[in-house]
């Protein structure tokens, strides 16, 4: 007897209990609208947009094209429907479970800086004004039924375009550049975006490659030569870059050798520092190293650089170390003379030059002609 009341006490424990619950079942969502997510690289930075996308068409058919835009999505701020504790909502710019933007980094929003993080989005959408993109900290809302103007993180105007039609609420990114995209919502017949911008996008390259040198990669010292090209090239992390290229070169470890490639980054690097008689110290020395078309591509780039007495200095000791060649240090010493001025030389140069051009230089002889001709109009 004690153990059937026993049992029948559990039973209806258990019962109240299970009444007490919220009990979910899985079914397909409301109106159809299937879930969607859609993800942006900006070089190491991640930004993955999730919503539910309706479609023009409602859920029994109907047509509702031009029926949308200040209709079904409401313009300003609404009660929404009597539900949750808002009385005064934004859209929640798709349909049922609230829109989320999810930043893998810190980024910038239309220019306005917001913090790694997912965050719940939503749009007030005006008749004759620009609209405004919401990004609030509730993320887990259903829809915009809990909107509360005190958890916003950040508010950008946004300009509306027309577009094609387009069926389903849709989102995207276009504009994809290195250290930004513009994300974009595309629904009926207009278009809203927002640029998202990594103002510390390749400093966060730079960490990686910090990170990943004290791996297994920087046993390899063509890696530390990479790494050291790149904050080169985007004038970026120089003083530690100048360290990583002296270690490409030790001999004793990574089995690095001094090249005429790794000496003139480093030089490079010296010379974007203001430490320029060191940089001509390293070139110096690299001289030795170098073949004749390295000194000739070295010359080139002091060229670019406006250093034309440098390249000229260059394009002479080329001459001097490759006494027999023909054709290529004529040429340099031709573009040399030019650059400083002394139209004179730089045509005794040329001359040589193309009366020894190489086969494989013929298709170049009219723009080197061209070159001398623009030097004696000069002169005249």
């Amino acid at each position: 007897m004690k153990s059937i009341l026993k049992i029948t006490l559990i039973m209806l424990i258990c019962a109240s209990t299970l009444k007490a619950q919220t009990i979910t079942i899985t079914s397909p969502p409301n109106g159809n609208n299937q879930q969607s997510s859609v993800t942006q690289w900006i070089g190491l930075v991640s930004v993955t947009i999730t919503y539910r996308g309706p479609d023009v068409h409602g859920p029994n058919g109907e047509d509702r094209k031009g029926h949308i835009w200040g209709e079904l999505v409401h313009y300003g701020f609404k009660d929404p429907d009597g539900y949750g504790t808002s009385v005064s909502s934004p859209w929640r710019a798709g349909s049922n479970e609230i829109t989320t933007a999810t930043f893998s980094n810190d980024v910038k929003v239309n220019g306005k800086d917001i913090k790694a993080g997912t965050y719940g989005m939503m749009l007030i959408v005006e008749k004759d004004k620009p609209w405004t993109w919401i990004f609030s900290k509730n993320s887990t809302s259903w829809g915009v039924y809990y909107y509360n103007p005190e958890e916003d993180v950040l508010r950008v105007e946004a300009v509306p375009e027309e577009s094609p039609y387009t069926e389903w609420l849709t989102y995207g990114f276009d504009e994809r550049q290195l250290l930004s995209a513009r994300a974009y919502l595309q629904w009926e017949n207009k278009r809203i975006s927002f640029k998202v911008e990594v103002p510390n996008g390749m400093q966060l390259y730079v960490d990686k490659m910090r990170a990943e040198l004290t791996s297994y990669a920087g046993f390899n010292s063509d890696n530390w030569v990479r790494c050291a090209r790149f904050c080169l090239n985007n004038k970026i992390n120089l003083t530690e870059a100048l360290k990583w290229i002296d270690i490409s070169m030790n001999s004793e470890r990574f089995n690095g050798q001094k090249t005429f490639a790794s000496m003139q980054i480093k030089a490079d690097l010296l010379n974007e520092l203001n430490r320029a008689s060191e940089a001509d110290a390293v070139m110096n020395d690299a001289m030795s190293m170098a073949t004749m078309n390295d000194i000739h591509q070295y010359g080139k780039s002091l060229l670019s650089k406006g250093k034309n007495n440098r390249a000229l200095e260059i394009f002479k000791l080329n001459r001097q170390k490759n006494a027999d060649d023909k054709f290529i240090t004529f040429v340099g010493l031709a573009r040399g003379y030019a650059a400083v001025g002394n139209s004179k030389e730089a045509i005794k140069n040329w001359e040589i030059a193309i009366k020894n051009i190489p086969e494989n230089q013929l298709a170049n002889k009219a723009a080197y002609m061209e070159e001398i001709e623009k030097l004696r109009k000069g002169q005249k």
